[in-house]
């Protein structure tokens, strides 16, 4: 146990940053998902003007 107390503002702020990380991780996770659907599928094919390149 610490010796000096958590002040009600760190607390708060504390929760509200893990929630926003947890958010950006979600959010995260579904952009890689996406991704990697997109990719995988079979009828996945290069833009012509960047195949053109």
């Amino acid at each position: 146990m610490s010796i000096k107390t958590t002040h009600d503002l760190h607390r708060r702020r504390f929760t509200r940053n893990v929630g926003v990380g947890l958010l950006l991780a979600a959010f995260i996770v579904l952009i890689f998902g996406l991704t990697v659907v997109k990719v995988t599928s079979t009828g996945f094919m290069m833009p012509s003007s960047v195949a053109s390149e």
